[in-house]
């Protein structure tokens, strides 16, 4: 599936996590996913394209499309906020920067 294909990108997934909330800034985004700019650029135009992103005044912000898909993955962290309480070594292991945060 195209949309599976495109959300296992690398950075995807944490772009739409970080743009649940208000628009954000080129470089807000660039800081809280931790990434390089060539790589949130080239992300950033794949979702705008899928039409899950847009950009406008403020910043980048999700699509109604966007909210859409949030909401389907919510099942998911609801899980994963379950799986960190269960076994917070393993979260830690899994993802050494989100350590002692909630997923």
């Amino acid at each position: 599936m195209v949309v599976l294909d495109l959300l296992g990108r690398r950075t995807a997934l944490r772009i739409l996590w970080e743009l649940r909330g208000e628009a954000m800034t080129f470089r807000a985004l660039q800081e809280a996913c931790g990434t390089n700019a060539r790589l949130l650029n080239t992300r950033l135009a794949e979702l705008r394209a899928s039409g899950l992103v847009e950009h406008g005044d403020g910043g980048y912000r999700m699509t109604a499309e966007g909210r859409k898909l949030l909401s389907a993955l919510q099942p998911l962290l609801a899980w994963a906020r379950q799986w960190a309480q269960r076994d917070p070594e393993g979260f830690a292991a899994a993802d050494p920067d989100h350590a002692g945060r909630e997923a």
